[in-house]
């Protein structure tokens, strides 16, 4: 039989339920006994246990994906130990893949047939892209937008990252673990109207910043 699988790339701000989606969709393929496997990358340290778990409480266990991992000789193997081949592979934070694991997603897809959906995010918190999340837009068969709305009602887009007082970051490494109190996902107008206004109070003599802030 020719198999004919996919590679999808479905991208989101941070708490437009992604996560829950992949969790709702294994469980879809679990009643129809499908076989499938869940992974996420290990950077993704706020989970103790090898789980993937949705704001709204429910999980499932996951395969750890390393730095250095090689998910075409994963695939292989999963698929020798299973006696066939996988179906479907859902991977959470596929934004944290290198461009040679999903690489090695697509030869999956095109070797075996299996069906490979990534979850993640499009853009870091000063607007520029994952590597990971590149490559899917570069060589993935179908792209979806998984939407939510920012406080004004406009489209999010923009994952902003708080410091202590609220205020938008603009400096930092690229990657840094945390929930709401270190993230807001935004729209890209109140993403440039917030930096405005964090400048010009900068810009305000130090009496001025007291008053304002009282």
């Amino acid at each position: 039989m020719n198999r004919k699988g996919k590679l999808y790339f479905r991208y989101g701000t941070m708490g437009s339920a992604k996560t829950a989606l992949l969790l709702t969709t294994a469980y879809n393929f679990e009643e129809r006994g499908m076989r499938y496997v869940c992974m996420k990358p290990v950077v993704d340290t706020r989970e103790n246990a090898n789980v993937i778990r949705s704001r709204i409480g429910i999980e499932r266990e996951c395969m750890w994906i390393y730095h250095d991992s090689d998910l075409y000789e994963m695939a292989s193997q999963l698929a020798e130990k299973a006696g066939g081949i996988i179906d479907w592979f859902l991977v959470d934070e596929a934004q944290f893949l290198t461009a040679e694991q999903v690489d090695q997603l697509s030869r999956v897809v095109d070797d075996y047939g299996s069906n490979v959906i990534c979850y993640g995010l499009r853009t870091d918190f000063r607007s520029h892209l994952f590597e990971g999340s590149r490559r899917l837009f570069e060589i993935a068969d179908t792209i979806d937008e998984i939407k939510s709305t920012c406080t004004c009602g406009r489209k999010t887009i923009i994952n902003a990252r708080l410091d202590h007082e609220g205020n938008f970051v603009e400096q930092g490494e690229q990657v840094e673990i945390g929930g709401d109190d270190r993230y807001m996902a935004v729209c890209r107008k109140c993403w440039r109207n917030k930096k405005i206004e964090q400048s010009h109070y900068a810009t305000l003599p130090l009496t001025e910043q007291k008053e304002d802030c009282c």
